[in-house]
Order: C-alpha cells, then sequence, then structure tokens
C-alpha cells in the first residue's frame, strides 16, 4: 500500500512546476550531515558527523541529517524519499540508509520534521516507530530551537533500536529494557565469579563453565550489540560518498510544529 500511494505522489509531483523540482545536490566535500538552513554550530555539525561516521563505518548503515529552509513545495516526506534515491543513501543490496530531514519554524511557517527509512530499514524502524521518534525526541527540542538536541536524541534512539538494545515494540510502549540487562550482567558476574572460585579450589580451568558462556552467546547473537552513543568532538573530516542504495518506497514518518 505504501508503494502505491508513493507512486501516485511520484506521479502528482510531474505535474508541479520545474521551479518545485529542485532537490539539493550533497554539500561538497560530500558528508552525513548537511545543515542548508544553519541551525547548527560548527561544534554541533562535527559531533554529529563523528558520530554517524562511526556509526557507518561499523555497521554501513548510513544515517543522513538534512536541514533545510524551503521544501520546494514538496510534502516532507516525498522531499526525504526523493533526496535519499538521489543521494544514493545506503548501501548497494542492503538499502540500509535513513534520511532525518528538518525544515525549521521560520516565522509563521510551520517546522517541519520527517525520518525516511530504506527498504532494508522498515522493519527495524516502523513507520510509526519513526512517528514516535519524531514526536518524543525531536520536537519537544525544536519548539525550543534546540535542534542538536533533538536530533542527537533521535539518531541514538536508531542506533539503539538497530543495535537491538530494545525492539520497536518496547520503545513504542515505553518498556524499559534495563531489567533484563541488569539480570543478565549479574549472571555474568555470578558465573565468573564462581569460575574464579573453583578455579582456585581445583586448581583446574574453567572448562566447565564454558556451557554457560556459550548459552549466554548464542541467546545474545540474535539481538546484536550496541556500541553506545559516540561521544561528541569537533574535527575535520574528509570527503564522504553515498553507499549506492537510495531505494526508498514510502517508509518512514513525520510531525510538524
Amino acid at each position: 500500500m505504501k508503494r502505491i500511494l508513493y507512486t501516485i505522489l511520484s506521479l502528482l509531483a510531474l505535474t508541479v512546476p520545474v521551479k518545485a523540482q529542485d532537490i539539493p545536490d550533497p554539500m561538497s566535500p560530500p558528508r552525513l550531515v548537511n545543515d542548508f538552513a544553519g541551525i547548527l554550530s560548527a561544534d554541533e555539525q562535527n559531533a554529529l558527523e563523528q558520530k554517524l561516521r562511526a556509526y557507518n563505518d561499523t555497521t554501513s548503515t548510513q544515517i543522513y541529517v538534512v536541514t533545510v529552509k524551503d521544501l520546494n513545495g514538496y510534502e516532507p516526506s516525498d522531499f526525504a524519499f526523493r533526496l535519499g534515491e538521489k543521494w544514493g543513501v545506503g548501501q548497494k543490496g542492503k538499502n540500509n540508509g535513513i534520511v532525518i530531514l528538518i525544515k525549521p519554524k521560520i516565522g509563521n511557517d510551520k517546522g517541519r520534521a520527517f525520518i525516511a527509512t530504506g527498504y532494508g530499514m522498515e522493519e527495524v524502524i516502523p513507520d510509526v516507530t519513526a512517528r514516535q521518534i519524531v514526536d518524543k525526541e525531536m520536537i519537544p527540542y525544536f519548539k525550543e530551537n534546540r535542534y542538536y538536541k533533538g536530533i542527537d536524541a533521535a539518531i541514538n534512539v536508531i542506533i539503539d533500536l538497530a543495535a537491538g538494545l530494545y525492539t520497536a515494540d518496547e520503545y513504542y510502549s515505553g518498556e524499559s529494557p534495563w531489567p533484563g540487562i541488569i539480570f543478565i550482567i549479574i549472571f555474568f558476574a555470578i558465573i565468573f565469579l564462581s569460575a574464579r572460585r573453583g578455579n582456585r579450589l581445583q586448581g583446574g580451568s574453567i572448562g566447565r563453565s564454558l556451557p554457560f558462556w556459550l548459552l549466554m552467546s548464542s541467546m545474545g547473537s540474535g539481538r546484536g550489540s550496541s556500541f553506545g552513543h559516540f561521544s561528541s568532538g569537533s574535527g575535520s573530516f574528509g570527503g564522504f560518498s553515498g553507499g549506492g542504495g537510495g531505494s526508498f518506497g514510502g517508509g518512514g514518518a513525520g510531525g510538524s510544529w
């Protein structure tokens, strides 16, 4: 259904005057944070760029942050989809790209935000989850003109969801993953201390404890591992090119303020 709707929107866009067809090219040199609207300081841009570069290098998933002053006649969703396809966001064959689009509030003109997900990310970030990230993590900060905080909060949630730290359903329902995480930490600590005690008493290896470690490893392998939220910092970065993906079929959601 989403693909049909996206196709209809694309056909309708053909009737829009040519001047409204402008989707910007990536900044030069190419980067993951493209602040065309000028709402981020240099340090804030560098902090986000560092985080997103490290995430891309570790997982191959590409998250682009794009701010614009004008949507050029497009709906935020259509603008984000077209930009993702034009820029080739995501890896070829995986289409694991995400575009976080922000048009700040200017005067009486509403602010708009949209998270567009490539085909490969739609199961990780369902539409309802994308909408909740915009509503809960981004817009409250944007209303206070704290754009960096809102963007950073959204990125943190996306990274955690993609890493399997918690599911989209858990995020949607507000369930905390920490009780389970604390239990696992305690379990590991007990096994480790027991193994050390047994090793001291018997002078042997901890081989008898290996099945427990294998069990815990197999339990965690399906969820992936979270490498946390990368630290902020300033610095310069070289050019960054798209991954050759860019297949966006209508996944994502947004909001306004």
